[in-house]
């Protein structure tokens, strides 16, 4: 177990979470995967449970929590064998309106992370484009101030809840000449003139609608500049630590998720007349991976413990980031194996689990800019603030 000190009140939360996910999501998870969308109905009923506020304040319709229910929150829904519904989910409320709350205007709160909050408005963030990945001061995306508007242009791709949200917390260069002092960030409605957007058919994940955006002179007014012009990179430098630590809870719940799910697959299947959690090479190898498993949940209770205390704490998220996504992908490699043929068909989750999990090395920032961050923290002694 982690180390998380879950109080009766955790507990209850967790309780409540898991009955309303086996009464409400887990009956339609392969509806939602064939059609490649959420049902638009959950998000309302998330939003009356308070699930989608949980650590946003009380006159936003938040719950105002500490960060282990968003953990236990996270942990829950990276268990349901559908890594598209879990990241919809999470993208909203822990990857794009923490920047409405940290440096939004009044206005901006009181009219769009009210209804995010509530489940009537789907947020998503749209920073990655077509030739600006991990490394976010070249995008392209331009912001032109022209009266009381910015015009936009340009686009962005892997845009999750970029198909069918609602509002998009995007990263612009209002100057282009200044790098990424130059950048800032702005809330668009999606529905706004001279967007499109085009559904990207991906290998995995596909309960959630991921979208290539473009803007061909798109106006947005002024008032939905989040913060300040200019200060975009440093907000979402901020914002990467808490995504990485919830792509990094997620991909460990994912993990294990496929070993429980193996275990009672080897308990029940037969060969030679013997159960396969009998033979020796299963059970030292499900007992390794477990091991695995129960060492990274001690260090992402750390991270937790940190983001609870309010921390910047790049380094661990980081480690966090790169080590459970990477784990996640053994785990789940090395138990299809243990389904043999049958892990290769449909019939059984853990294909789809193999299909979902390679994602992980890659979202929030791709193993190998994990491993620079690192390297420059402890070698080249850089510290982040």
């Amino acid at each position: 177990m982690m180390d998380l000190h879950l109080t009766e009140e955790h507990q209850a939360f967790r309780a409540s979470l898991q009955d309303f996910i086996q009464k409400h999501v887990l009956p339609h998870i392969d509806e939602w995967e064939e059609r490649g969308q959420v049902d638009r109905e959950l998000w309302s009923l998330m939003g009356d449970m308070g699930y989608l506020g949980l650590i946003f304040p009380e006159q936003y319709g938040g719950m105002d929590l500490d960060f282990f229910y968003a953990f236990i929150f996270c942990d829950e829904l990276s268990k349901c064998f559908s890594g598209g519904f879990a990241i919809s989910v999470l993208v909203a409320q822990f990857m794009s309106a923490p920047y409405l709350l940290k440096y939004g205007s009044q206005q901006l709160k009181d009219e769009y992370l009210t209804e995010i909050v509530s489940g009537k408005k789907i947020s998503a963030v749209a920073i990655t484009e077509p030739g600006a990945g991990s490394d976010v001061k070249s995008i392209k995306t331009t912001a032109t101030r022209s009266g009381d508007y910015y015009i936009v242009n340009g686009s962005k791709t892997f845009i999750t809840n970029g198909y069918y949200g609602d509002v998009l917390i995007t990263a612009v260069k209002t100057d282009p000449a200044s790098g990424g002092k130059g950048i800032s960030l702005l809330l668009i409605d999606r529905e706004s003139p001279g967007i499109t957007a085009s559904k990207i058919k991906k290998m995995g994940w596909h309960a959630s609608d991921t979208a290539e955006i473009g803007f061909d002179h798109v106006k947005v007014p002024v008032s939905h500049l989040i913060g300040e012009e200019g200060k975009g990179f440093s907000y979402l430098m901020d914002g990467l630590q808490l995504e990485r630590l919830i792509a990094a809870i997620h991909s460990l719940s994912t993990a294990e998720s496929a070993w429980q799910y193996t275990l009672e697959y080897v308990r029940q299947r037969q060969a030679f007349s013997k159960q396969l959690s009998d033979f020796q090479v299963i059970r030292h190898r499900l007992a390794q991976l477990f091991a695995q498993i129960e060492v990274h949940k001690a260090f992402i209770a750390r991270c937790c413990h940190l983001q609870n205390q309010g921390q910047y704490a790049v380094q661990e998220c980081s480690i966090a980031k790169l080590q459970t996504s990477e784990l996640a992908v053994q785990v789940v490699n090395e138990c299809l194996q243990m389904f043999g043929g049958y892990g290769f068909t449909e019939d059984y989750k853990i294909a789809r689990l193999y299909r979902d999990v390679r994602v992980g090395t890659i979202i929030a920032g791709t193993s190998e800019i994990m491993l620079e961050i690192l390297a420059k923290t402890c070698i080249d002694q850089v510290q982040y603030g």
